[in-house]
């Protein structure tokens, strides 16, 4: 019983900190635009 005195905080603390990265992640445009990079990769024209 005494591990859950620790497990649990611990369980807590890193799933805010993934929730507070995704949020930030978000937040900042990371996930816009998901086809255009793969895009540019295969199209000549599109390098530049």
């Amino acid at each position: 019983m005494s591990v859950l005195y620790i497990a649990l905080p611990v369980a807590l603390l890193l799933g805010g900190s993934a929730l507070l990265a995704c949020w930030v992640c978000i937040r900042s445009g990371q996930y816009d635009d998901l086809e255009t990079p793969s895009v540019k990769l295969l199209n000549d024209e599109l390098k530049q």
